[in-house]
C-alpha cells in the first residue's frame, strides 16, 4: 500500500537532478556562446558542426526537465490523491511519475553520450595534429 512518504521520498532526488540539468543546460549555454563568438570572427563548417551537435543537447536537455518536472508534479499530485483517499488513483499517478523519472533519466544518459562523443571528436582532432607534427621535419 502506498503511503504519503513514498512519493515524498522522490522530492529531493528529483530536486537535484533538476538542479543538475540546469547546470548542463546553463554550461552548454555558455558553450555554444563562445561558439557563435568565434564562428563570427572565423567562419568554420566545423563550428557550426559543433553547435548543430549542442542544439540537439540542448533540446534533449530541455525534454529532461520537462519529464523532471512532470515527475514531481506527479508526485504531489499522488501525495494529494493519497490524503484525499484515492489509494488505486495514486498509485497510477506515482506509476506513470516513476516512467517520467525513468525516461528523464534515460534522456540524460543519451546526452551524456552526446557529450561524450564530441569530446572523442576534440581529442581525435588533437592526436592528429600531434601525429603531424611528430612525422613534420623539425
Amino acid at each position: 500500500m502506498l503511503n504519503l512518504t513514498t512519493p515524498a521520498l522522490l522530492f529531493p532526488a528529483i530536486s537535484l537532478l533538476l538542479l543538475a540539468y540546469t547546470n548542463r543546460y546553463l554550461a552548454l549555454a555558455s558553450i555554444i556562446r563562445n561558439l557563435y563568438d568565434d564562428y563570427q570572427q572565423t567562419p568554420s563548417d566545423k563550428l557550426v558542426r559543433q553547435i548543430g551537435n549542442l542544439r540537439r543537447r540542448i533540446a534533449l536537455i530541455k525534454w529532461m526537465q520537462s519529464m523532471g518536472v512532470g515527475s514531481l508534479f506527479l508526485c504531489v499530485v499522488a501525495m494529494f490523491q493519497i490524503y484525499t483517499g484515492w489509494p488505486q488513483a495514486a498509485q497510477i499517478t506515482f506509476g506513470t511519475s516513476l516512467l517520467l523519472l525513468i525516461s528523464s533519466l534515460g534522456m540524460s544518459l543519451l546526452e551524456l553520450r552526446m557529450s561524450t562523443d564530441a569530446l572523442n571528436i576534440l581529442l581525435s582532432d588533437l592526436v592528429a595534429a600531434e601525429r603531424a607534427r611528430d612525422k613534420s621535419p623539425r
